[in-house]
């Protein structure tokens, strides 16, 4: 009995996703990248996004996939809540920036409200220390189409003005996520601005 409770107990272990390495109170990695909203790229950088308030940066496996178009859908329907609270929102993947034109456009998935970058060599995952995988050959998106790159685990990093990470979301659903990314923003809006 103690042998197949040990032995449980490993399996639970094992099967945990991985939690992402930064951790709040960490210096955000600054990144500047080719990112996509509504279809139409362009240069993104988190020091300029970080100039008008908090970012959301959030990690996600791939364009055109359950639970992403879930977790895009979602920040997309909250996103004016996420204004509301001064934040702006960019998603990250592997993903060409081909491929992010048309998920950034979609009205089920992005509905051009937020950004999203093409990290296609995984450096800005690595730069947060998740961990990347490679996907299988032959699996195919939602629409049908082979997926040709690796994928960053799902992570969510709350960043402050000051580049620090304010709060670090792994290891939930992609809604789960969304929230309680949503709800660190709105926490970091009712604090007290700090006196210069």
């Amino acid at each position: 009995m103690k042998r197949m409770l040990i032995a449980t107990l490993l399996a639970a272990a094992v099967a945990l996703p991985a939690t992402a390495a930064l951790k709040e109170g960490d210096a955000a990695p600054a990144f500047k990248v080719q990112a996509s909203q509504a279809g139409k790229a362009f240069a993104f950088s988190l020091k300029d996004a970080l100039k008008k308030g908090p970012v959301v940066v959030y990690f996600y496996p791939s364009a055109f996939t359950g639970g992403c178009n879930i977790q895009a859908h979602t920040f997309a329907v909250n996103h004016d809540k996420f204004s509301a609270a001064g934040a702006t929102v960019v998603g990250v993947s592997l993903d060409s920036i081909a491929r992010l034109n048309e998920f950034s456009a979609d009205p089920n998935y992005c509905a051009g409200k937020f950004p999203v970058a093409a990290d296609v060599n995984g450096d800005i995952a690595k730069s947060y220390e998740l961990a990347i995988r490679e996907i299988a050959a032959g699996k195919k998106d939602t629409r049908g189409v082979e997926i040709d790159h690796a994928a960053a685990e799902r992570t969510t990093f709350v960043i402050t003005p000051d580049g620090r990470i304010a709060a670090a979301v792994g290891g939930l659903t992609p809604e789960a996520n969304v929230e309680k990314a949503l709800a660190a923003v709105q926490q970091l809006a009712q604090r007290p601005a700090k006196k210069s």
